[in-house]
C-alpha cells in the first residue's frame, strides 16, 4: 500500500485579488480524496496547527490550513502575527468566511479531489468552523471547544460576535467536542448551542468530556487530556469518513 504524503507551504487566491499563504498536506496515491479545511486558533498559524494538517493527510484527506493573518502580518512569526491581529480586534467574520471558502475551492480543484469538503477548528477556530457551517458550501463541520459562539463579545476582540442566532443557517452536519471543565465555552453555553441547533432541526452530535477543559487536544500543554483527545480523534475520523467519503 502506497502511503506517501506531501506537506508544503502554498499560496492560493482569495477574494479581492489577494494571495493567501496556506499549509497543504495530501496523500500521493492518486485516489479520490475528500478535503479538510483546518482553521487555526487565535495563537495563529503555528506548528501545532500544521501537525493537525499533516495528520489529516495521513488519515487519507487533502488538508489545507489558510493563514488567516496573511494580510495583517505577512512573514511574521505566529506569536507576532497573533499579537498584531489582537491589536486590531481580530479578523472580521466576513473575511474569515471568504478565506475558508477560498481554501475549500483550492481543495476542490486538486486533481485527486472528490468534491467533498469538511472544516474543523479549535478554540477561536472552532467558532470559525461553526461560522463556516453557516456561510460556506461545506459537507461537514467539527467544532472543538469553540468559544464565543454563545456569550458576550469581549471588548478586546470586537470581531468575535456571538453566532448562536445563526443556527437556522447551518448547512451541514456538525460534530461538537467539549470539555466539561471548560470556561470558554462553559457547559451551560454548550447547552444553549445544542438546544439552538435542535430547535432549528440541524443534524449535530455533541460529546463532552469530564475532567477536560479548554485545549484538551493540545499535546504540548498542561491542558492535554489523553483519553478525551483519543476519543475525540476517533469521533472526528468516523464523522469525516461518513460525510467526506475518503
Amino acid at each position: 500500500m502506497y502511503d506517501a504524503t506531501l506537506a508544503e507551504t502554498v499560496q492560493f487566491p482569495a477574494g479581492g485579488g489577494d494571495l493567501l499563504e496556506g499549509y497543504l498536506a495530501r496523500p500521493l496515491d492518486g485516489q479520490p480524496r475528500g478535503g479538510v479545511v483546518v482553521i487555526h486558533h487565535l495563537p495563529g498559524y503555528d506548528r501545532e496547527t500544521k501537525e493537525f494538517v499533516r495528520r489529516f493527510a495521513v488519515m487519507g484527506y487533502n488538508a489545507l490550513c489558510p493563514n488567516l493573518y496573511t494580510r495583517v502580518a505577512p512573514g511574521a512569526s505566529p506569536d507576532d502575527a497573533a499579537a498584531a491581529v489582537r491589536a486590531q480586534g481580530g479578523v472580521a467574520d466576513e473575511q474569515v468566511a471568504a478565506d475558508v471558502d477560498a481554501a475549500a475551492r483550492h481543495l476542490r480543484a486538486l486533481t485527486n479531489a472528490n468534491g467533498k469538503i469538511g472544516v474543523i477548528g479549535h478554540c477561536s477556530g472552532g467558532r470559525h468552523a461553526f461560522l463556516a457551517a453557516t456561510a460556506v458550501d461545506v459537507d461537514a463541520a467539527v467544532v472543538c471547544y469553540g468559544g464565543l459562539i454563545v456569550g458576550e463579545t469581549p471588548p478586546q476582540l470586537p470581531s468575535m460576535v456571538p453566532l448562536v442566532d445563526r443556527s437556522p443557517q447551518v448547512r451541514c452536519p456538525v460534530l461538537g467536542l467539549f470539555g466539561n471543565d471548560d470556561q470558554f465555552p462553559t457547559p451551560a453555553q454548550v447547552d444553549v448551542l445544542d438546544s439552538a441547533l435542535t430547535e432549528a432541526g440541524k443534524a449535530h452530535e455533541f460529546h463532552r468530556y469530564d475532567g477536560a477543559g479548554h485545549a484538551f487536544f493540545s499535546v504540548d500543554r498542561p491542558a492535554y487530556r489523553v483519553e478525551a483527545a483519543l476519543d475525540g480523534w476517533q469521533r472526528i475520523a468516523d464523522f469525516f469518513a461518513t460525510h467526506l467519503g475518503s
